[in-house]
């Protein structure tokens, strides 16, 4: 078995070892070794629940051939994506208009894999419904959940997980238990030059047994001894025991039933921290997922916590185990432990904040939605790609409250101005649910309205809806004929080119844009719209046979995105002088576009993209009398089709040429040494398909030898 085979799948690298839970550890194999296909792991918040799961998950994993992938579910707000959440943990972007559970369904019917639904206790009759319909489909599907209470679906095996065990006395003798050694091990993470001494051991076995083995207890309590010693923190959580509740009023009646030991963990520890540190937990509290330092100081700063301490106080949250710093590839990141952001979220009610904390952060993610859609097709198309990825929860989360308070104009504005992460990024579907909500709240024309329904359009494209695209099509035509933006007759005849090459008109393609302006528009809020209409222009006249007439609008293209350093759209000229180079007959020319077409589009993860030039470059093999290559970059494309929906789009151009190379293929090298090669590179990582595709080599890699389930 080699090391990429035992870790297919999502799950993260622990950041800290494992202290104890042997015995949980080997229950959890046992109920997957026997008949359980659903166990849920329950317990008090703070009690280890996810940290458990994924060590048992990742102990499972080489029993799971199509791996083990971890579903965080605390940043979604809503059990009505639930299924889109799932699918996009997974290696799946389906982009077609079938609802996603059935996608899903689809999807893992043949799979064998372990799905890992971590903080389920806000969405439980969601997760029933979906994980029945999916085991249902999927017999080869296994569940490992996490929640604070039982989902209540069928065959559900719950497992309660219990607090470390701790000493039943005070004697140093006991400190080998599990909720010691944890506590020992934290404080030396912390504490620089902390160590265990005959005079320290018997007050941590104090401290452990008033923690109750709470690992979050303990978590909180070991950051705190770089400030007191072991024994002068046990007396005054003892002193707090006294008087919990004095400064929990704020949030009495608003926070769940929480373990008196982690309460009284949590509100020592409030109290210990400066007002600005307590106010500022507060207010993180309305992020979704993860955060940086500049959405905190937009959204978190006023008047009483000024921005130039936000820096500071992240570090000092950091430091007492209230935050947790992310390094990231994009920069530094922080997140919140579910338990503490529920802490800080009651005090910020208390406070009387809520509402407005929640409004600045629906109105930061606004502002950071518009600046990505303005430099999109810029340089910096890389870094929003990554930006607007890493907040994706952040973004659904101000989604969220714009439809919840009604607010029809901002909900179009937010939607429309994520046109391309719901096109260009594969969240089609999710901006599907957005968009169509927005555009039922507010159905007013004006600017915001129309780019709602652009956006719209381009979605139908991606999913080959071309019965929406019709009518979105002519919508929007509509509307933009009363926009002053001078970049919107572009993309108006995008959309209704696209319209007509859906249904195999490439002469009414052509008609339409070539009526279109020639010339990018100096300004307007449609600025890819031109980008992607010399695009279809390209792609009607290689249909049409004018291969040299395609080739110009593709290098004009691209000469323009260049001068934008443009990646995007770059890509998709190279795929169109690639088409034109192979009807010309320069397979080599091909080659190197459809390569180039292909890194770009790589960078970028875009599904769509990448299908679509893998196709291409099999194509191109087979044309040149590479029939082997040919049939395994066919089974590598199928896997992305797979993943996507609906193949080559619907597009009838694209669908017969896929015939056609696969018809020559087989008669080049026969019916099985066809297949061979196809399975080949369909059961090939997608990694290694794209390596492949980028390369000129000859010689196809093999797939990793199936690994059996136990």
């Amino acid at each position: 078995m080699t090391i990429e085979q035992r870790r297919v799948g999502n799950l993260p690298a622990a950041r800290t070892g494992m202290v104890g839970r042997r015995t949980e550890l080997a229950e959890i194999r046992r109920l997957f070794a026997g008949a359980a296909r659903l166990v849920t792991l329950t317990g008090v918040g703070g009690v280890g629940k996810t940290r458990l799961a994924l060590e048992a998950a990742a102990e499972l994993q080489p029993a799971f051939r199509d791996g083990v992938w971890l579903v965080e579910l605390s940043p979604l707000g809503q059990g009505a994506l639930l299924a889109h959440t799932i699918a996009e943990a997974l290696p799946l972007a389906d982009q077609t208009t079938r609802p996603m559970v059935d996608v899903l369904a689809d999807y893992l019917a043949e799979r064998e894999l372990l799905l890992v639904l971590d903080t389920c206790e806000h969405l439980t009759d969601a997760c029933a419904l979906t994980v029945q319909e999916l085991m249902r489909a999927a017999p080869g599907l296994r569940i490992l959940a996490t929640s604070r209470r039982p989902l209540d679906a069928a065959d559900e095996e719950v497992f309660t997980v219990e607090p470390l065990p701790v000493p039943e006395t005070d004697d140093p003798a006991s400190a080998q238990a599990d909720a010691v050694v944890l506590l020992a091990e934290r404080a030396a993470q912390s504490v620089p030059g902390f160590a265990v001494s005959d005079a320290s051991r018997a007050e941590l076995v104090r401290l452990s047994r008033r923690l109750d083995g709470l690992p979050l207890a303990i978590e909180l309590a070991a950051a705190r001894l770089g400030e007191m010693s072991v024994g002068e923190l046990t007396d005054r959580l003892d002193d707090r025991f006294t008087v919990l509740g004095e400064t929990d009023e704020v949030v009495a009646g608003t926070e769940p039933p929480w373990h008196q030991a982690l309460r009284t963990a949590i509100g020592w520890s409030h109290q210990l921290c400066s007002p600005a540190e307590r106010l500022l937990w507060a207010r993180l509290s309305v992020f979704a997922g993860t955060f940086d330092a500049e959405a905190a100081r937009q959204v978190c700063t006023d008047a009483r916590l000024a921005a130039e301490h936000i820096p500071g106080l992240l570090a000092d949250l950091v430091d007492t185990s209230i935050l947790i710093w992310q390094p990231t590839g994009g920069g530094e990141r922080y997140r919140m432990l579910d338990t503490l952001r529920e802490y800080g979220a009651g005090w910020l009610r208390g406070l009387g904040e809520e509402d407005e904390l929640y409004r600045r952060h629906r109105d930061y993610y606004q502002v950071l939605a518009h600046r990505a859609d303005t430099a999109w097709m810029g340089p910096d198309q890389t870094a929003w790609h990554e930006r607007t990825v890493t907040e994706h929860a952040n973004l659904r989360a101000a989604l969220d409250l714009c439809l919840a308070e009604e607010d029809g104009h901002a909900a179009l504005k937010l939607s429309g101005e994520l046109w391309f992460l719901w096109f260009a990024c594969g969240f089609s579907k999710e901006g599907r649910h957005y968009l169509d909500r927005a555009l039922a709240l507010a159905p007013a024309a004006g600017p915001a309205h129309a780019k709602a329904l652009w956006a719209s359009g381009l979605i139908a494209i991606v999913q080959g809806d071309a019965e929406t695209l019709g009518r979105v099509a002519g919508t929007f035509r509509t509307a933009a004929t009363g926009e002053t933006d001078e970049s919107a007759p572009a993309a108006a005849a995008y959309l209704e080119g696209a319209n007509f090459t859906m249904n195999g008109q490439m002469t009414r393609t052509a008609e339409v844009l070539d009526a279109a302006p020639r010339s990018l528009p100096a300004s307007g809020r449609y600025q890819a719209g031109w980008f992607l209409a010399r695009t279809i222009r390209a792609f009607a006249h290689v249909h049409l046979g004018q291969f040299a007439d395609a080739a110009a609008v593709a290098d004009d293209l691209r000469a323009e995105c260049a001068r934008h350093g443009e990646t995007w759209a770059h890509a998709w000229g190279h795929y169109m002088r690639a088409l034109a180079a192979l009807g010309l007959g320069r397979t080599d020319e091909a080659a190197d576009h459809a390569r180039t077409a292909l890194d770009g589009k790589r960078r970028l993860h875009d599904s769509l993209g990448i299908a679509l030039v893998v196709d291409l470059l099999a194509s191109v093999a087979v044309a040149s009398g590479h029939a082997e290559r040919a049939a395994w970059l066919l089974g590598s494309a199928e896997q992305i089709w797979y993943t996507l929906g609906v193949p080559q789009v619907g597009q009838p151009e694209l669908v017969a040429a896929r015939k056609k190379c696969e018809a020559q293929a087989r008669r080049l090298i026969g019916n099985d040494a066809y297949q061979t090669a196809f399975d080949a590179g369909h059961h090939t990582a997608l990694d290694t398909c794209i390596a492949y595709a980028l390369s000129s080599s000859g010689v196809p890699p093999q797939p990793p030898s199936p690994t059996p389930a136990n």
